[in-house]
């Protein structure tokens, strides 16, 4: 039988890379490419035309090269943790996985920083660092599987921070290597730098400007004292205002979540962290600091907790069962994996004060659509994310769950807010970025595309919309009364 167009590519790539790579390092079979078919966000499903696992720098500088002369797409992958499908394979493209750069390179516990491989684990590093008494601060839910690379690529952040930050605070340089091999290095030990500030500009990247091969994170010495209130409320609104009178009295907690009746009850059936199954909501806050300071603040919240309607607040009473109370937050997304067959998860942030109207909205868009939600969100810095149930197995059920989410992302727009807080735009929102940001904002962001990568070959189709697209969306989405791009309709 005559080998199809795309066979020949395959081969004829595959015979390439296989002159920069060991031979089992460079995948073409369909059940060795099929770990890579997706990222955390299973809806969507591609295979790469082939996937390489490098170990050395050099080896990925000659892989970019020979991808560059002959037009071939590239995407990086770390743990494949994401959820907006940003790791999603090119069909006619190469995988690059980043799983072998994996070494802590050094701790520097006099300077308080970590020299890391894109590869390592987030938790990996506050591991390696706690006998020096120090951590890293940035801890999404998958920590202990999703990668530094990925965690710049997204900018993750975690339930700390609202007080330490996202990742793009707590990276002091990074080297990269562009799409034409280019080895740069952005940033170092210094708190600034001349000229623009590259290393912010890749955070939050997604892979379009380059590939990260090593991470120098600032480390953070341990708090001496930490503490966590767990709040009941009977209405989800009370706990919003909760929310408001912690940060209104000038308290910064280390984390500040929020977790409605399925996700907690959902959390408490897989992990039994002790949650009251019968609040309409509970509120999370940890303090850290000198013990008076904790022990000061605590009785504070505490005031202000009770003050906001709170039906019950506790406090921890050992580190057993501080670390109780966040396991249950920690794993509230698998936990309601278990409520449904599917689910979509969206990330959007809106500004505090919105919170309860934006709650209420969703729950009326979850009557419409007739799929249940349950909400887990950053409470202190208005990072929401919603947790669409379905069943992939029903006909149009998963149409309607991306639908849904679309309109819960162009609601946080409506208010004040953005599409992502910290899981990115990838493949999922790339629509939604129409509605963020006019013409001429997307005309920037490719310009900045042009100037890192000219031909587009770094994750083509993930995160910056094409204006034509942007177009096509507006013409099928009219948004009060008007299109999102009246000035598009030429295209």
């Amino acid at each position: 039988m005559t080998q199809s167009l795309h066979e020949r590519n395959r081969a004829a790539l595959a015979r390439a890379l296989r002159r920069i790579l060991p031979s089992e390092a460079v995948l073409t079979e369909k059940e060795d490419l099929r770990p890579f078919e997706c990222d955390g966000l299973s809806a969507y499903r591609a295979l790469p035309l082939i996937a390489v696992l490098p170990e050395t720098v050099e080896q990925v500088q000659a892989i970019l090269e020979l991808c560059q002369v002959n037009e071939v797409p590239v995407v990086a992958r770390g743990a494949g943790t994401g959820l907006s499908g940003g790791a999603l394979p090119h069909r006619e493209g190469v995988l690059l996985s980043l799983a072998r750069f994996n070494r802590i390179l050094e701790i520097d516990a006099a300077n308080r920083t970590a020299t890391v491989q894109p590869g390592v684990t987030n938790l990996a590093v506050s591991e390696a660092a706690a006998v020096h008494g120090l951590f890293y601060a940035p801890d999404p839910s998958s920590q202990i599987a999703c990668t530094l690379g990925g965690n710049v690529a997204e900018n993750s952040g975690g339930v700390h921070c609202l007080k330490y930050g996202l990742t793009v605070h707590n990276v002091l340089g990074i080297e990269m290597l562009t799409m034409e091999g280019e080895r740069l290095r952005l940033g170092g030990q210094a708190l600034d730098g001349p000229g623009y500030d590259l290393l912010a500009v890749m955070h939050g990247s997604e892979g379009l400007l380059g590939i990260v091969t090593e991470v120098t994170l600032r480390l953070l010495p341990r708090p001496p004292t930490i503490q966590v209130l767990l709040a009941a409320f009977d209405s989800i609104p009370a706990a919003g205002e909760a929310v408001a009178r912690i940060i209104g009295a000038g308290i910064v907690p280390a984390g500040l979540e929020l977790m409605d009746n399925p996700s907690l009850r959902a959390a408490e059936d897989y992990v039994h962290a002790g949650y009251p199954t019968e609040a309409a909501a509970i509120l999370l806050c940890e303090l850290d600091g000198c013990e008076a300071e904790v022990a000061a603040q605590t009785e504070r919240v505490r005031a202000l907790l009770q003050a906001a309607g709170a039906s019950e607040v506790r406090v921890a009473r050992d580190d057993e069962e501080r670390a109780r109370f966040w396991a249950g937050r920690k794993a509230a997304f698998p936990a309601v994996g278990r409520l449904a067959p599917d689910y979509y998860c969206m990330d959007g942030t809106i500004p505090r004060k919105r919170l309860a109207e934006v709650l209420e909205r969703i729950a009326a868009l979850s009557e419409e659509y007739g799929l249940p939600v349950a909400n887990v969100f950053h409470a202190g810095d208005g990072n929401l994310h919603p947790l669409i149930l379905y069943d992939a197995n029903r006909p149009g059920e998963l149409r309607k769950a991306e639908e849904f989410g679309g309109r819960i992302l162009e609601i946080c727009v409506e208010v004040g807010g953005t599409i992502t807080g910290e899981h990115g735009v990838g493949r999922e929102k790339i629509d939604q970025m129409c509605v963020q940001f006019d013409a001429d904002e997307l005309r920037y962001f490719h310009a900045l595309k042009k100037a890192f990568d000219p031909d587009g070959l770094l994750n083509p189709g993930k995160a910056i919309p094409t204006l034509h697209r942007c177009a096509e969306f507006g013409a099928m989405h009219v948004h009060r009364g008007r299109l999102p791009h009246p000035e598009l309709e030429r295209f």
